[in-house]
C-alpha cells in the first residue's frame, strides 16, 4: 500500500486530476452543448484521447523526478521518491510503459492518415517532456515556456481531436458553432498557458537552493528576485486585466453569476499574488503564492460549467 501511496506520489496525481478535469469539462460543458447531435462515435474518441494524454503526462513526471533527484534532495528531501521508495530501474520501465501506451491508445481510435497531427503532437509531447528533464529545464525561460505550451495543449489537444487534417486545413468559418468552439479553446489555452508562466517562474523561486547548486540558469538565478517578481507581476497584470475586459463584454448579456464568480474565485487569487509578491522572499512564501495560482488555475477550469447552461 505504501508502494502504491509513494507510485501516486511519483505521477502527480494531483496534476493528472487538473489534466482530466479540464479536458472533461471542455468537452462535455462546451463541445457537447454546441454539438448535441454529436455520437457516440465523438465520446469515444474522446475518452481515448483523454487516457492517451494521461499516460503521457504521467510519463512526464515520471521522467522528470528521475533526473531531478539530486536537485530535489537539496530542496525537498522528505519528498524524493525516486531511489528512496520506488528504484530507478522500476521508474524507467514505468515511463517507457506510459509512453508507449500513451502513443498505442490513440491509434487506436485515429486513423493516422487523417489525424496525424495528433499522433505527432503526441510523440512531441514525449519529447520535450524528456528533453525538459534531462537539459531544458536548467535553460533560462525555455523550461518554463515549454510547460506552459504543454499545459495549454492538454486544453488544445481535445479541439483538435475533434477535426480530420482537412478540416483544420479548410474550416467553416460561416459555422457560428465551430468559431465558438474555436474561440473558448484558444480562451481557455491562453489562460492555462500565462498562469503556467507565473506559476513555474514562482517554483523557480521556491527551488533556488537546489537549482543554483546544481548549475542551472533560471529566471531568478540569472535576473535575480526583483526582476523575476516584476516579469511575475506584467503577467498577473495581463490576466486581470484580460478577465476585467471580459467581464465588461459579458455584463450586458446579464451573466452576473458568472462576473460573481470570476471577481471571487479567479482574480481575487490573482490580485492576492500580485500583493504579496513584493514582501515574499522565502522558500515557504514562494509555495503558498504557488497555491494561490493553482486555485485560480482550478477555478478557471470549473468555470467552463457555466458554458454548459449558457451555449
Amino acid at each position: 500500500m505504501k508502494t502504491f501511496i509513494h507510485f501516486l506520489r511519483l505521477i502527480r496525481w494531483p496534476n493528472l486530476v487538473f489534466i482530466l478535469l479540464a479536458e472533461v469539462l471542455f468537452h462535455f460543458c462546451i463541445f457537447k452543448p454546441l454539438y448535441p447531435n454529436a455520437g457516440l462515435a465523438v465520446d469515444y474518441k474522446f475518452y481515448l484521447i483523454v487516457i492517451t494524454y494521461i499516460f503521457i503526462a504521467a510519463a512526464g513526471y515520471i521522467i522528470n523526478d528521475y533526473f531531478d533527484i539530486n536537485i530535489d534532495q537539496v530542496n525537498k528531501p522528505q519528498r524524493v521518491v525516486v531511489g528512496s521508495y520506488i528504484s530507478r530501474r522500476w521508474v524507467i520501465f514505468w515511463h517507457l510503459l506510459f509512453s508507449v501506451m500513451g502513443i498505442y491508445i490513440s491509434t487506436i481510435a485515429f486513423p493516422f492518415k487523417d489525424y496525424w497531427h495528433i499522433h505527432v503532437s503526441n510523440l512531441l509531447t514525449i519529447l520535450f517532456l524528456f528533453f525538459y528533464s534531462t537539459n531544458f529545464k536548467k535553460d533560462f525561460l525555455v523550461g518554463n515556456v515549454i510547460i506552459s505550451i504543454l499545459t495549454a495543449w492538454s486544453i488544445a489537444v481535445v479541439y483538435f481531436s475533434k477535426y480530420t487534417i482537412p478540416e483544420i486545413a479548410h474550416p467553416d468559418i460561416h459555422d457560428v458553432a465551430n468559431f465558438k468552439f474555436a474561440k473558448l479553446m484558444v480562451l481557455y489555452s491562453v489562460f492555462a498557458f500565462i498562469l503556467t508562466l507565473v506559476r513555474e517562474a514562482l517554483k523557480d523561486m521556491e527551488d533556488m537552493e537546489g537549482d543554483q547548486k546544481f548549475g542551472c540558469r533560471t529566471l531568478p538565478i540569472v535576473w535575480g528576485l526583483k526582476p523575476t517578481k516584476v516579469y511575475i507581476s506584467v503577467w498577473l497584470i495581463v490576466v486581470i486585466g484580460s478577465l476585467f475586459f471580459l467581464m465588461l463584454y459579458v455584463i450586458p448579456f446579464g451573466y452576473w453569476l458568472g462576473i460573481v464568480y470570476c471577481l471571487l474565485f479567479i482574480i481575487s487569487p490573482l490580485v492576492l499574488v500580485l500583493y504579496r509578491l513584493k514582501k515574499s522572499y522565502a522558500s515557504a512564501d514562494f509555495k503558498q503564492l504557488s497555491l494561490y495560482i493553482k486555485i485560480a488555475m482550478l477555478s478557471g477550469i470549473l468555470s467552463m460549467l457555466f458554458f454548459y447552461f449558457i451555449l
